[in-house]
Formats: C-alpha cells, structure tokens, sequence
C-alpha cells in the first residue's frame, strides 16, 4: 500500500489538496469493488497538528507530519494579482520548505500541485531536474531555478523522485498517474470514468490564455506590444517597428528582450495564436478565415504555426472547445 501524505500549509488551495487525497479514495473504492485490497493510505499532513486555514479560509485538520511516507505531495497557493504574485523569498512557508528537504534528505519522493513546485524549488529539489508547473509562471520558475529544465507545457513531469504537475486541476492528473503505477491501469481508467476525468492531457498549451500570459516589466516593451496589438493582422515588418520607436533594430530587439525575455516576433506570434483560438472557439469563421484575419495569408503556415504552439491543429482545437457548437469541453 502506497502512504501519501499530502502537506497542508497556510494558503495552500484546499481543492488542489483534497482533490488528490479524494481521488485516491476512490481509486481504493474502485479496487475494492474489483475484489483487490485498497491501494493507498492517504493522510492530510503538516509541520504541526491542528487545523490549517487554506487560501479560501476554509480550516482542514492536520496530522503532524511522519516521514514514514512512500510520497509527500505538496499544493499550490494563490497567488493572483491581489497577492502580488509568487512571493519572491517564500519566507512565510520556511517550515513546509524545510519539511520538504528533510523529506528528501530521508528519502521520501516528493511531487508538487501547481506552483507547488516553487516550494520544491526553494527546497533545492529542482537543480539539476526537469520540471513543470502552472504555464502562466513557468517562466519565473525558470528564472528562479536556473539549473533546473521547466517543460512549461508539460501537464506532468516525472524525475527520478521528484514529480511536478501544470495548473490547478492537474491534481487529477496527478492522482491517475499515481493510480495507473501503483494500481494498474484498469483502475486507473474506472477512476477516470468515475469521476468525470479526462486521462489524455499530455500538454497545457492548448489552455494557454496569452492575455493572462501578456506580462511586461517595462514601459519600451509595453509601448512596443500596443503597437503590435493594434496592428496583429499586419505582416510583420522589424524595421518598420524599429524606426515606429526610432531605435535601431539591434537596439530595439536587445530592449524587448531584456524587459519580455522574447523577441517582438515571438510576442506577436503567440497574441495571434491566442486571438486565432478566441476565434475558432466563439465563431463559425473557416480556418482559412481565421488566419487571415490574424495576419497569415497563407493558411497551411497558420496550420503549422498553431500546431507547434497549442499541440493540435486548428480543426482539433475547435472540436474540443468550441461554444459555436454547443459543445464547451475545456476541463
């Protein structure tokens, strides 16, 4: 039987928690059902016993935290704009950070919810790994980490005894993986089916939303986005945008950079993909007419452009999150 300890902490987000402790719970009870003895020992953890107050406010009860554990999982917090973002020290969860180290310094494998991963991150249990994490900060995972690989579309990353998962639900993703290695297969898919689960999320690229994503750190970039904005069914022209901002283009593509970490190419090309996906899922447009109206004349460029950046192809993407059709599937 597997022992997971999931480590509550204050803010951490209650669903991401509970979420993994009840999908095993019903793993067990699916195993059960099939004649075979119950899989996981789940037990809700902290550095103290008593109750821990989690992002909503809501108070779950802890145990005081054994190392005696096959896997110790920690959940993301909130951390959206009220609260400034991923605070930059993590000072406030010193103790959980040191609960994590020790647990690997015992041995105990870890994995992460979210940005769960940052916590493992200041526990030094990403150097040298690759990593994923919620798509909107994977970048400043990898800016904080540098010797660590971040697989920002990655749902799951497995790493020798460290395990991160993507964005808020991957807690599903999580709790199936776990499921399919350590009770097979078949009652990992009954798990899925039980609970309404999809099991066939490889990628986070499709939920990428570059609006949320659109993030800039000074005003040149900021002023230089705008103008492409405005301008996203233009063909893009370097020194056409240089001499807009009467700079020189190397001036201008070392600025850009040093403010976005990307190029303006880069910039326009995502917001064109993230304004070609509002489109297939809130219009009848063709896909012929999407592309053009983002900038691209030649659709079959446009087919392979957002294929490298959502994972499937236009026609996929709309099937699977389209509300023309009556048929919102994003999970």
């Amino acid at each position: 039987m597997l022992r997971v300890g999931v480590l509550l902490y204050d803010g951490c987000f209650a669903a991401e928690a509970m979420s993994v402790m009840d999908m095993l719970t019903v793993a067990n009870r699916v195993a059960q059902f099939s004649g075979q003895p119950e899989r996981f020992a789940v037990s809700a953890v902290g550095v103290d016993a008593g109750p821990v107050s989690t992002s909503g406010g809501t108070a779950i009860h802890a145990r005081r935290i054994s190392y005696a554990l096959d896997l110790l999982v920690v959940p993301g917090f909130d951390f959206g704009p009220g609260q400034g973002g991923v605070p930059d020290d993590l000072a406030c969860w010193r103790r959980e950070v040191g609960v994590l180290r020790r647990a690997s310094e015992r041995g105990v494998p870890v994995a992460s919810i979210c940005v769960g991963a940052f916590l493992l991150g200041a526990a030094g249990l990403l150097d040298g790994r690759r990593a994923t994490t919620a798509w909107l900060v994977a970048d400043e995972l990898a800016r904080r980490h540098p010797l660590a690989t971040v697989e920002a579309a990655a749902v799951l990353v497995e790493d020798g005894p460290v395990t991160t998962t993507g964005a808020f639900s991957a807690s599903s993703d999580l709790a199936l993986h776990l499921a399919r290695l350590h009770a097979g297969p078949d009652i990992a898919r009954a798990t899925a089916r039980l609970t309404l689960t999809r099991t066939d999320r490889s990628s986070q690229s499709p939920y990428v939303d570059e609006s949320l994503a659109r993030r800039s750190r000074g005003a040149f970039s900021t002023a230089v986005r705008a103008h492409l904005l405005d301008r996203i069914d233009e063909a893009y022209d370097l020194a056409a945008l240089a001499a807009h901002f009467h700079v020189s283009t190397r001036t201008l593509l070392r600025r850009f950079r040093a403010e976005t970490n990307q190029t303006p190419l880069d910039f326009i090309q995502s917001a064109r993909i993230g304004r070609a996906k509002r489109l297939l899922e809130t219009t009848d447009l063709g896909v012929a007419e999407v592309s053009a109206a983002v900038g691209y004349l030649d659709p079959a460029s446009f087919r392979r452009l957002f294929a490298s950046h959502v994972g499937m192809s236009p026609s996929h993407y709309r099937r699977s999150f389209s509300d023309v059709t009556g048929r919102n599937l994003v999970y």
